[in-house]
């Protein structure tokens, strides 16, 4: 996997963090609004001539007393980072250094608070990699251990990404705790100054843990559901509620107006959005009320609703059976690969092939454009993949995703030659006013397998609904 794809990746995880760590926060108090990290308040010792007083004053550091060994803790607080057009990392960066400086020549220990980074406020990866470049021996030495508390799965993936610069002395350095109450071996826990949203985050994890909250998946529809509800029901649900209509509705409607007025946007389907807007949307869209992406103001926000849609389907698009056969793409030599795809197809439901011919026929059309919306196959097979199938017990793998996305862009790239199979099914689809690919299938090459026969043509057919969120990631010791 490229550097870039895991960077993608990276960001789609943080996005899902965001969202499973807002959906916790409602199984725990549902008739609460969302909440909102409320800025910390500046030090009281904290004078206005300090040299880093617009980056200190936000309390993202913290010195907070010894460990079991005597050496000096500092702590660093994700939730307290604000927005990144209100902070200049690079000033983070100096402070940062300016802060170990005064502890570096004695042994000294970091604990990193993760709960709170988002899209929002996260820096970029670029510079996490110049900002550990710039963290000479003189610091590394010295550092004894760097405590990791409540990570997730955007922080396996960014130590994969950072893993080549990273020392193995380095990296033994580095323990993950899923739990504060794990700290308690390693430090005067009473000494440390911990958010209280990290506190509430804490509680409401071992809350679930013990079984005392319904996991944070997505959340359910009502039972029996609304007439009208569009999110987190089964395909078969939506088109007896339809007429018998293929496509779901939502699908429909994002994918009409992103095609007439988001083929060109640079980043789409990379993009995060609010929250609190996209549950606004369901909330519309379940109560079968209009929606106006216009009154937005923001193309990425029906992006976000497609894949929100596709993640909170009760079953994969792809069906559970067929997560084991795709896992074997990549052992299948490449020129047999677009056939392997059809015949994986064959299997799945009449409905499901109908919806994801539909959506991938969208997709080939969007990659069609990506001289200026730079989302080729590639890309938005990367964002696409874990939409379209997971397993039917826990999460992906990071070594499943290579599979996963190389069928996800077999399927966008020779959309054509893959769907060219199924023509009843495929005139039914054209029936329900699918989208048309664009362009002719390249040459498969090396990549994936046969060349499209130039008589072939598109099978039209459905978009695939949401994929249910995935459960809150339990932290691992060991990466």
């Amino acid at each position: 996997m490229s550097g870039l794809d895991l960077e993608e990746l990276a960001e789609i995880e943080l996005q899902r963090d965001e969202e499973e760590a807002a959906a916790l926060g409602a199984a725990r108090r549902p008739s609460a609004a969302p909440s909102v990290a409320p800025p910390a308040g500046p030090d009281p010792e904290l004078s206005t001539n300090h040299p880093f007083y617009d980056v200190a004053r936000h309390g993202i550091l913290q010195v907070a007393g010894e460990d079991r060994f005597g050496r000096r803790v500092i702590t660093f607080c994700c939730c307290r980072m604000p927005p990144s057009h209100e902070l200049n990392h690079r000033r983070l960066l100096e402070y940062l250094k300016y802060t170990l400086d005064q502890y570096v020549e004695s042994d000294y220990t970091i604990v990193y608070f993760h709960y709170g980074l988002s899209s929002q406020n996260k820096p970029s990866l670029r510079w996490l990699q110049s900002a550990y470049k710039e963290f000479d021996r003189r610091y590394k030495k010295n550092l004894k251990a760097l405590y990791v508390v409540h990570p997730t799965n955007f922080i396996k993936i960014l130590w994969t990404i950072l893993k080549p610069l990273v020392s193995h002395k380095f990296g033994k350095k580095v323990t993950y705790f899923n739990y504060l109450s794990e700290l308690r071996e390693h430090l005067k826990y009473d000494q440390l100054s911990i958010p209280q949203e990290v506190l509430r985050y804490d509680e409401e994890l071992r809350n679930l843990h013990a079984g005392r909250l319904p996991p944070p998946t997505k959340t359910p529809p009502p039972r029996p559901p609304l007439p009208t509800q569009q999110f987190g029901v089964s395909l078969q649900y939506l088109k007896d509620k339809n007429q018998g209509e293929l496509i779901p509705p939502v699908l429909r409607y994002t994918v009409t107006y992103l095609r007439e007025k988001g083929l060109h946007t640079e980043g789409l389907f990379r993009r995060s959005a609010s929250v609190q807007t996209v549950r606004e949307i369901q909330r519309l869209y379940n109560q079968g009320k209009p929606v106006n992406f216009d009154d937005y103001g923001d193309i990425h926000l029906p992006a976000v609703i497609l894949k929100t849609f596709l993640r909170e389907l009760p079953q994969p698009l792809l069906t559970f059976e067929a997560y084991e056969q795709i896992l074997e793409i990549t052992s299948v030599e490449s020129s047999l690969r677009v056939t392997c795809c059809r015949q994986i197809l064959q299997n799945l439901p009449e409905h499901n092939y109908a919806v994801l011919s539909y959506l991938m026929g969208f997709l080939h059309e969007v990659s069609q454009e990506s001289i200026s919306n730079k989302m080729n196959s590639s890309n938005l097979a990367c964002v696409f993949g874990l939409n379209l199938i997971w397993p039917s017990q826990g999460a992906s793998s990071l070594s499943a995703l290579v599979p996963l996305n190389l069928f996800t862009e077999l399927l966008i790239e020779y959309y054509e030659k893959v769907f060219s199979g199924r023509g009843e099914r495929g005139a039914e689809a054209s029936e329900q006013g699918a989208p048309g690919a664009r362009g002719s299938v390249p040459n498969e090459g090396a990549a994936a397998g046969d060349r499209p026969a130039s008589g072939d043509r598109p099978a039209s057919g459905l978009a695939r609904p949401p994929l249910p969120p995935r459960p809150l990631t339990t932290a691992w010791r060991l990466l």
